[in-house]
């Protein structure tokens, strides 16, 4: 099982970030303070402080105060926040999701994707590799609805592929002559996380699904 950046990077961000505005917050309550201690000091006794001003600036004085105590909650909010993200993606491990997505892994001559066309109609299916360079394009009937989008890994000029990840990109017209609308699912095992980006990333093989993506899993046999 790969577990990609278990250091939690965008924790850390995430802290760094919080631990910053607290320090500017802290830096301004001491300034505020400090203006407001020399004030009092150097106040003239025949023109003292109005009561009513004094009043607010302990009011803003106590403000400042609560505005610290609240970005510390926040953050420690947000730290068991993203520690509860972290364990919910670890548990996804092992089991086969379906999420929103156009590339798939090729793996022993088979590679598949759901399709979900917006009415039945001609399509033109181009296949590309991971470096975007076309190795297959096809036509195909599509059925309104859901339906399977398999390849068999040969390419326009005869040979195999070789494994890896493949993105399928789907145009066609109905028989309306109306231009399809087609949305495209992969799915696969997981067999690891990636925490290197804001929102945990599933591993299927070399293929990273983001968390917020997925749209069933099952548990694999």
């Amino acid at each position: 099982m790969a577990v990609s950046g278990v250091d939690g990077s965008s924790g850390s961000s995430n802290t760094s970030s919080s631990s910053s505005s607290s320090s500017s917050i802290a830096g301004n309550f001491d300034q505020f303070l400090l203006l407001l201690t020399t004030q009092l000091k150097n106040q003239s006794p025949l023109d003292p402080m109005d009561t009513n001003q004094f009043t607010a600036q302990l009011v803003q004085f106590a403000g400042v105060e609560q505005q610290l105590k609240t970005n510390d909650t926040l953050g420690s909010l947000l730290s068991l926040s993203a520690a509860g993200t972290a364990t919910n993606a670890v548990s996804f491990v092992g089991s086969n999701i379906t999420a929103d997505g156009a590339t798939a892994l090729l793996k022993d001559g088979n590679a598949s994707w759901k399709v979900n066309s917006s009415a039945a109609g001609q399509a033109t299916i181009t296949i590309k590799d991971s470096n975007g360079s076309v190795v297959q394009t096809m036509t195909r009937s599509l059925a309104a609805g859901d339906q399977s989008l398999g390849w068999d890994g040969t390419t326009s000029i005869g040979t195999k592929a070789p494994d890896g990840a493949y993105t399928v990109s789907i145009q066609g017209t109905s028989v309306a002559g109306q231009s399809l609308t087609v949305k495209t699912q992969i799915s696969g095992v997981v067999d690891g996380v990636d925490f290197t980006t804001s929102i945990p990333s599933l591993k299927i093989g070399s293929i990273s699904v983001p968390l917020d993506k997925v749209k069933s899993v099952t548990r694999s046999e």
